[in-house]
Formats: C-alpha cells, sequence, structure tokens
C-alpha cells in the first residue's frame, strides 16, 4: 500500500498483495478479464499445491487474449501447474455457468478497459460489469474478495467507474461503512476529450467495511471480502 501511495506500485501490484491475505493453496478462483494473463498467473501462483484440487477460471471475450494468457502460462509454470487453469471465451457475465455446483470462490478478479496491446474498441461495458458483479457476489466464499482495477482514461471508463463505485455506495448502510483513498492532485478523467493522444488514467482505492464482510476497491473498483479478520 505504501509503494502505491507514493507511486512506485501500481494498482495491480496492489490487488495482488491482497490476494495473498485472502486466497489459499487448493483454492477456486476466477479471473473474469485474463487479458494478457498476469493476473491469471498471479492467481495460479496462489492456489497452486500438491492436491491439485484448486483451479482457476479464467475468461475474456477476446481470442487475442486467451491466447496471450495462453502462451504466458506455457512459459512461466510447469505442465502440472498449467493444467490448473481453465482458460473460457465467453462473457465474465456468465461466470456462474463454469462454476461447479456448490463450489463457493475465493476470489473474483476484474481488470477492466481494453487489451494492452489490443484494439481499444473493444472493451469492458458498464451494464455487463455490473451485471458480472452481481455474478460475482452469488458464487463468493465466506472470506472470499471481489478485486476490480477500473480505469477513467478511455471512452466509456469514466461511466463504468461510476457504476462500480455505485455498485459500492449501494450497499446497506445499516451493515456497510465504505471509505476511498483517492489521489487527490490527479484528475479522475483524461486531459482534453476522449479523442486525445495524452490521457491521465487514475487509480482510487475504496474500502468498505461489513459486520463480517469487507469490500475493497482497487484502480476505481471493487473487492468484497466476507471476512476481514485477516486484518489483524
Amino acid at each position: 500500500m505504501t509503494g502505491y501511495i507514493f507511486g512506485k506500485r501500481k494498482a495491480t501490484e496492489v490487488a495482488h498483495a491482497l490476494w495473498k491475505k485472502v486466497v489459499r493453496r487448493g483454492d477456486l478462483v476466477v479471473d473474469a478479464t485474463c487479458g494478457n494473463g498476469y493476473d491469471t498467473l498471479a492467481m495460479l501462483r496462489l492456489i497452486a499445491d500438491d492436491t491439485r484440487r484448486g483451479r482457476v477460471y479464467a475468461m475474456d471475450l477476446q481470442k487475442d487474449a486467451l491466447e496471450s494468457t495462453s502462451s504466458l502460462l506455457d512459459r512461466s509454470v510447469s505442465v502440472d501447474e498449467r493444467e490448473l487453469v481453465e482458460l473460457y471465451a465467453m462473457c465474465h457475465t456468465k461466470m456462474e455457468d463454469i462454476v461447479p455446483t456448490g463450489n463457493a470462490v475465493r476470489l473474483v478478479a476484474f481488470n477492466l478497459g481494453y487489451l494492452p496491446g489490443g484494439d481499444k474498441k473493444i472493451k469492458t461495458e458498464s451494464e455487463t460489469t455490473l451485471l458480472a458483479l452481481e455474478a460475482a457476489k452469488r458464487i463468493i466464499a465466506p472470506g472470499g474478495l471481489i478485486s476490480v482495477v477500473a480505469y477513467v482514461g478511455h471512452s466509456g471508463g469514466r461511466e463504468e467507474f461510476e457504476i462500480v463505485q455505485s455498485f459500492g455506495a449501494g450497499l446497506p448502510i445499516d451493515s456497510w461503512v465504505c471509505c476511498k483513498l483517492q489521489m487527490l492532485n490527479w484528475p479522475l478523467a483524461p486531459c482534453g476529450d476522449f479523442k486525445s493522444v495524452v490521457k491521465v488514467d487514475v487509480a482510487v482505492l475504496y474500502f468498505a467495511f461489513w459486520r463480517d464482510c469487507l469490500v475493497m476497491s482497487v484502480g476505481s473498483g471493487i473487492g468484497l471480502i466476507k471476512s476481514w479478520t485477516w486484518m489483524s
């Protein structure tokens, strides 16, 4: 967290650090937007063990993203570890279709926006992101986490950021407490219009506590933990 505040760590690195506090060997986890595969790889390294019970369910709509993720895994882990990852060409709103019935998930992670190095016109959308967040809530295990990284420096990014923020702000006030960590001297919008070459993507950290649940948002996103005793 300190590294992030001083500009030495990315929002995704902060998310990965939090995952380590929640995910255990043998857990089931979901990468809702696998992109180039770095989140998928980080998840695999958290759940893999000799029991081979853990699974990473990773999905993306883009063929290029799935190929990049598969290639990264092939280069980075053993054949046995690679078999613990299942890749799906599908929308993250359908994540409930791939998790085995009766199995709860420890982590669902979103990295919103477009595929780095890919077509910037193909990106996550506010409507489907909200549906996917609701789906994640239904499959998350007690003690589990939903982690989202969102960006505002591209067309539609600000709207998606507001959807995620509204999702957290709409949690019942009698059982939730929400707070936000924001870089006050960084704008929450791109410089100029969305067609400008120079853009500013800003990460905002949100926290919301329930009496037996923690919601956390990384990079203008939101995460849900059904137990926060790990913070002690």
